[in-house]
């Protein structure tokens, strides 16, 4: 048989063979059987060595050209297969997008957290530095070192939780102050926020925990004019900037001279409500310059610096600042409540 004849037979029986192939293994197969190592067209090149040299060139050309055409065949074969398996998995795996489905739960900052980002981001924009502390404190820090010495009239208003006679859960963030001050020298510009605890039974508006925020400022010629106009930014900042402060006397013994400050009601900003009870102000913080007394135990020298702090309660500004009337959602968790900040 003429090497034609053997390369037509063998493309044709191919040919018939493929139309019948039901999927890549089967023509996988095929291509062996025609292309591979025992292959047919493989045969052929074998028995080359028989034929003379002057027909080799002339058969091994032939059998090249043909190799081509059926590697073609299989190929184009190869991926009418490759793009059918393509649709059927697109079909299994499309998604209905119009399908209802659950929405995911999310989450979101709680209010505390939102109020407190804000307030700190209000006094580093003036040149504070956060500063935090401890929350089981030596004695100490938490009342010696801001003048309140053991037997002192001022603790029996500190419902304090003591761990032993010198060790105790703070009742506020001054000790961060203190230390501040001991390690520290002027100027010194801080804010300490944190976690405190007081002997209180847990209703609206008290908790035996809360968090609150104090400020700190010591350098030379520091007035009374700083610390209000300090927190007459700090009021216009979070409030808005019809919110004005006022200042009332009264007693702590860090500080001397002190003030409670009150801040514009910002439920009817300044026109009387029930929530300010009539009088357009609502208290929100206490303050003083720093009394000298505890500059000296802290080692500053008293007649060289002078300073102002003061402790803001984060619970009571959050509630402020969304109209909340119930200290205890802060704390509960309620999703129906926390969902509402997002």
């Amino acid at each position: 048989m003429d090497i034609r004849e053997n390369l037509n037979q063998i493309g044709e029986e191919m040919r018939q063979e493929l139309e019948g192939v039901d999927g890549l293994q089967a023509l996988d197969a095929l291509r062996v059987k025609v292309l591979g190592k025992k292959g047919s067209l493989t045969a052929l090149l074998r028995g080359m060595g028989q034929v003379s040299p002057e027909e080799r060139p002339r058969m091994g050309q032939l059998i090249n050209e043909a190799r081509e055409r059926f590697t073609a065949l299989l190929d184009e074969k190869q991926r009418e297969f490759a793009e059918k398996e393509k649709e059927w998995r697109l079909q299994k795996e499309a998604i209905d997008v119009t399908e209802p489905r659950d929405l995911p739960l999310i989450g979101a900052e709680h209010p505390m957290n939102l109020v407190l980002k804000e307030v700190l981001d209000c006094f580093t924009s003036m040149g504070f530095s956060v500063v935090e502390g401890p929350e089981i404190e030596l004695d100490l820090y938490n009342f010696e070192l801001l003048n309140v010495p053991k037997n002192h009239p001022a603790r029996d208003a500190q419902d304090t939780f003591y761990i032993d006679d010198n060790v105790v859960l703070r009742s506020q963030t001054s000790p961060v102050q203190a230390r501040t001050m001991l390690t520290q020298k002027p100027p010194i510009r801080i804010v300490c926020p944190g976690r405190v605890f007081r002997a209180d039974e847990m209703d609206a508006t008290h908790s035996p925990v809360f968090h609150q925020i104090e400020g700190l400022v010591i350098d030379r010629d520091v007035t009374m004019a700083d610390l209000k106009g300090t927190l007459d930014a700090f009021a216009k900042r979070l409030y808005g900037s019809d919110i004005d402060v006022r200042f009332r006397p009264s007693f702590f013994p860090f500080t001397e001279p002190s003030a409670e400050v009150d801040l514009t009601c910002v439920n009817c900003h300044g026109k009387g409500c029930r929530v300010c009870k009539g009088t357009g102000w609502i208290e929100v913080l206490g303050s003083g310059m720093v009394n000298p007394k505890v500059l000296e135990m802290c080692g500053i020298d008293s007649s060289v610096y002078s300073g102002f702090a003061f402790g803001i309660g984060l619970e009571r500004i959050t509630m402020l600042r969304y109209g909340i009337k119930d200290l205890r959602l802060l704390y509960e968790g309620d999703l129906r409540f926390l969902k509402q900040f997002r």
